[in-house]
């Protein structure tokens, strides 16, 4: 059976961008994670794996030669030669992923779901501590630069972490002009440094032979297990190379891998290793002691930079998965603003930037140390990886059509490795790897209520709705007074009447000469084609129905949309047009099949949601509301 791998070329950025200008981009947004772990990955395995003894020949080759292994396996192999073709519709990410899987289904499948909120839930604890730790360990440099500062360390990052926070809500696209360039000096700094100190013992390049990982694992026991859980430190980063694949395309992202982020990482850690097999001593800070005295403040700055440029990716990457979850009907409408009036994908969720800020903060104030907070980190991004793994085996299976046996043979060694990390970053559970676990659990814990609440309202609402087609027939039997305009009236199922027209009808007893129901959609695809947009039926004289089709990736414009209609037909004054919108107030019921925690939690979820008639983004003048109590 020939196999084939579905590629995203169809789907890569317009030609006229140019190709080097998306991979310069692509080093400053996709690689900012990763690209800061040399500050402080090679330190902490290090430390982990000497355990309080002095630092050997032995531990320094075998921890290089399992970070270099690691990134050849897990970011390389899985992420940018693999993962990285897996696109839905050009898009990737964790949530790409699970409805690429379930389209592979032909259905909704519950494992795939559990598995996107796990992924999902777990990349939000992941946004909060990349800031912390990226920053952080920045700024310690300073300890060296200027002991006396030492005191400062934490102050200065919280006032970092507040502008770089505080700055969202007026847009990236100044900046992000800015990030390319930056990491560029950023790695070439990397690659320079490394490279003048490997001749400090140039014999570390035999860590490049994979034996020295093996024979330190086997002859390390456990204390080889939670060393592995500090390597991984340098591979966090790697799923943001598949989540920001819709933005660059994937081979400006694997031409930037592999020309410039991947050679500049591997010769900084072994310009690391080199100095400490010369230096032991230098353990202490071993990125900053690369760095000649009189260079120190500037290369803290560079670092600063870069790490604040490394938190701006995961920020607006947490922005975007939460307005994913949204639209796949995963969490409650949160408000979204637009900050720039060409790109779409520029957005700024003011919940979600003030539970990240208060998150990130409370991280820095709790652990005070980069070291410290190396124990919290890795397992969410662990996690988001075997998730990403398992979910890789369905669509490499289903949609790929290959053998179950060979899409096996392929993705469980990168599963494999995936839980030996996993497993290792429990380890570190009591030392602070709670801390995104508790962040995660909370996320699912939120996203399950919503589901299971949504699900029940709709069931107790659908007990006493009235069939469209019944209410039609009703009225063109007795037809109640027809007043001039159009009607549109929002329902979720447009088979039967929307709440707002049947209370229309009983309080105002009027009816308008035309009556959309419309519905609005969310597809399994990142985008819907303008084509497919729109569609129309005309039920009766006075009744039409109106479906508007949006992808999870995109801002449903209600107006916009209902400017292609009029290219179907349907005439239309906006000025005439009134907007119907049922407002439900909930009230707990000890009935309604939920604890009563979970009746509070869906409640308080309910009343945060953003209007339905900003996130449609309607005309507030033209909207009539009607208010309903519902006990659930």
């Amino acid at each position: 059976m020939a196999l084939s791998v579905p590629s995203t070329e169809a789907h890569e950025a317009p030609a006229t961008t140019g190709f080097w200008a998306l991979t310069l981009g692509s080093i400053g947004v996709v690689f900012g994670d990763i690209g800061t772990s040399p500050l402080y990955a090679f330190r902490e395995a290090v430390g982990a794996a000497a355990h309080g003894q002095p630092v050997s020949r032995v531990i320094v080759l075998g921890v290089l030669s399992l970070i270099l292994w690691s990134l050849f396996i897990v970011v390389t192999a899985k992420y940018v030669l693999l993962l990285l073709r897996a696109d839905n519709n050009g898009e990737g990410g964790t949530l790409s992923l699970m409805a690429l899987g379930q389209r592979a289904l032909g259905r909704r499948s519950w494992p795939l779901l559990a598995l996107g909120v796990v992924g999902a839930s777990m990349f939000i604890g992941d946004s909060m501590i990349t800031p912390a730790i990226s920053v952080l360990s920045a700024v310690e440099g300073l300890k060296l630069a200027a002991p006396a500062l030492e005191h400062y360390v934490v102050p200065l990052t919280v006032f970092i972490l507040v502008v770089l926070f505080s700055v969202q809500s007026s847009g990236t696209a100044r900046v992000a002009t800015a990030f390319g360039p930056v990491m560029m000096v950023w790695f070439a700094t990397l690659a320079v440094l490394g490279l003048v100190h490997i001749s400090d013992d140039p014999s570390v390049l035999a860590a490049i032979n994979p034996w020295y990982a093996v024979d330190f694992m086997l002859s390390h026991g456990t204390i080889g297990l939670v060393t592995l859980g500090a390597v991984f430190l340098a591979v966090t980063g790697g799923e943001a190379l598949y989540a920001d694949l819709g933005h660059f395309g994937r081979k400006p992202i694997q031409a930037g891998w592999f020309y410039f982020v991947l050679p500049a990482l591997l010769i900084n850690y072994f310009g690391q290793g080199a100095l400490v097999l010369a230096h032991p001593a230098a353990i202490e800070n071993s990125f900053y002691r690369m760095v000649p005295e009189m260079l120190l403040i500037p290369m803290v700055v560079l670092a600063t930079a870069a790490t604040v440029i490394a938190s701006q990716a995961v920020i607006t990457g947490a922005y975007s998965l939460v307005r994913q979850a949204v639209q796949l009907g995963l969490l409650p409408r949160f408000e979204v603003r637009y900050t720039s009036e060409t790109h779409a994908g520029q957005i700024y969720l003011p919940r979600v930037n003030r539970l990240l800020l208060i998150g990130v903060l409370l991280l820095v104030l709790l652990f005070r140390t980069s070291s410290n907070l190396a124990s919290a980190y890795g397992i969410a991004v662990s996690t988001t990886m075997v998730v990403d793994g398992i979910m890789g085996f369905v669509v490499i299976w289903k949609l790929w059509n290959w053998r179950a046996a060979t899409a096996a043979a392929v993705i469980v060694p990168f599963v494999v490795v995936d839980m030996t990390f996993f497993a290792a970053n429990l380890l570190k559970l009591l030392e602070g790897a709670w801390v995104p676990l508790l962040f995660g659990f909370a996320m699912a814990v939120m996203i399950w209520t919503w589901r299971r609440g949504a699900a029940i309202l709709v069931l107790k609402t659908r007990r006493i709705e009235v069939p469209l087609d019944d209410l039609i027939k009703s009225l063109e039997k007795r037809p109640p007074h027809i007043v001039k305009g159009t009607a549109v009236f929002l329902t979720s199922d447009p088979s039967f009447v929307p709440t707002a027209l049947l209370h229309n009808l009983k309080h105002n007893k009027v009816l308008h000469e035309h009556n959309v129901i419309l519905t609005i959609e969310t597809a399994q695809t990142p985008r819907v084609d303008v084509a497919e947009r729109v569609r129309m039926e005309k039920i009766s004289d006075k009744f039409s129905t109106v479906r508007l089709r949006f992808g999870f990736m995109e801002s449903p414009n209600v107006p916009k949309a209902l400017v292609i209609a009029r290219k179907l037909g349907w005439q239309f004054d906006i000025m005439s047009t009134s907007f119907f919108v049922s407002r439900r107030s909930l009230k707990p019921s000890p009935q309604s099949g939920m604890p009563q925690w979970q009746d509070h939690l869906f409640i308080a979820l309910s009343r945060s949601a953003n209007d339905a008639t900003d996130y449609f983004q309607i005309p507030t003048g033209r909207v009539v509301e009607v208010g309903t109590q519902v006990i659930i």
